[in-house]
């Protein structure tokens, strides 16, 4: 998309009064940003936008902020992606009020990646901060991308999870990218800056409002494929942004925490209304789509330890067997012991092959699902 084409995002985006979903459906019935700024005031009132907007879009004075905005972002080496570019994340774009522009920092084809929000209390107790670090970082190598809010507690401990993992994460601001919030993690930011990515729907120089959160969170859960909450208050941010996923037909896990703890009360109870029980990351995975899986395993693929050359802990039985389950599609037992099993067991007894699986069950590298059903993990790299 061609700088004129992003000013007038910025421009329609800067309007007081216009909110996203009907910025979005004034850029379609007027086949694109431009055809907004070239219609008149009465045209657009007949759209359904108030004669005060109307007047503002008409007379084009936001195009003045939207240099300002433009300069801003070329300063501060900040892209901005508005929602008809090839760029913007198709996810995101499918929730109810996608943001008419996101402004990203850091290594943008992040946005194509398949994402899990991380999310938590901003006052976690021990067990919670060392609960999301070490999910983030085991979620991380599997491939997955941890979107999180940069926020004190939980959000920090999930992206410093990640990255300790040398895994991507991306980091949703409540602010403008040029405002650190909070200010204890410029650090954080930067380096996820220069190594994952940094996101916001709010303008350059935007301060941090704390009604921007709230609504920053149904961006972290309209990236994800799912949200993971950690601790959580029963009227807490995490809740909302777990009702957020739901309404936007997202998975919501959660990890089980002390029933003495006022934080853990959200996760509970999320899980009490049926969220998945999160113990380890493979319990994320393997909820996700086939496809997803299939994105993960090739991302990933040249850190697999496919165990073929080397892993003197495994006889040749539990090779072939390895050899013979999936990294995306379980696979049940009888298969694997009927007649017409993969070629690779066919000289093998069924005794052989339960022995074979219940090894690789314990050296991590099967896991054995409801209905006596197979599948192969990423091994730890």
């Amino acid at each position: 998309m061609d700088a004129e084409e992003v000013l007038h995002w910025l421009a329609l985006l800067l309007v007081p009064g216009l909110g996203p979903r009907k910025g979005a459906e004034l850029v379609s019935r007027r086949r694109g940003v431009r055809g907004i700024f070239q219609s008149s005031r009465s045209e657009l009132e007949a759209e359904g936008v108030s004669g005060t907007v109307a007047q503002t879009i008409a007379s084009g004075c936001t195009f003045e902020l939207a240099v300002e905005q433009q300069r801003r972002i070329n300063a501060s080496d900040v892209e901005a992606i508005p929602l008809w570019d090839q760029q913007y994340p198709a996810p995101l774009r499918e929730i109810f009020d996608p943001p008419l522009v996101l402004f990203c920092r850091g290594r943008i084809e992040l946005l194509g990646t398949v994402m899990l929000g991380v999310v938590g209390t901003r006052r976690p107790t021990a067990y919670g901060a060392m609960a999301a670090e070490r999910l983030s970082a085991d979620l991380a190598k599997a491939g997955l991308t941890i979107a999180s809010g940069m926020a004190r507690g939980v959000d920090t401990a999930a992206h410093r999870g990640a990255l300790g993992a040398h895994g991507n994460t991306a980091a949703v601001f409540g602010c403008g990218l040029d405002h650190i919030y909070p200010s204890e993690n410029r650090k954080l930011a930067a380096e996820i800056g220069e190594k994952g990515l940094l996101i916001s729907e709010f303008p350059m120089g935007t301060p941090a409002y704390p009604q921007n959160f709230p609504i920053r969170n149904r961006i972290i859960s309209g990236l994800s494929s799912g949200v993971l909450i950690v601790e959580g208050a029963e009227y807490s941010g995490s809740a909302i942004t777990a009702k957020l996923a739901l309404d936007q037909g997202r998975e919501v896990f959660a990890v089980p925490g002390n029933i003495t703890s006022r934080m853990s009360w959200a996760p509970n109870l999320l899980i009490k209304q049926g969220a998945k029980l999160v113990q380890e990351w493979n319990d994320v995975v393997v909820e996700l789509r086939p496809e997803q899986r299939r994105m993960l395993s090739a991302e990933r693929r040249n850190q697999l330890n496919l165990l073929e050359e080397s892993g003197p802990d495994l006889n040749d039985a539990a090779r072939r067997v390895l050899r013979a389950l999936k990294l995306d599609q379980p696979v049940q037992l009888d298969v694997l012991m009927e007649p017409g099993r993969p070629e690779s067991l066919d000289t093998l007894s069924s005794s052989e092959i339960i022995a074979a699986l219940f090894d690789l069950e314990l050296q991590g590298l099967v896991r054995q699902l409801p209905g006596k059903q197979f599948i192969r993990v990423w091994a730890e790299s």
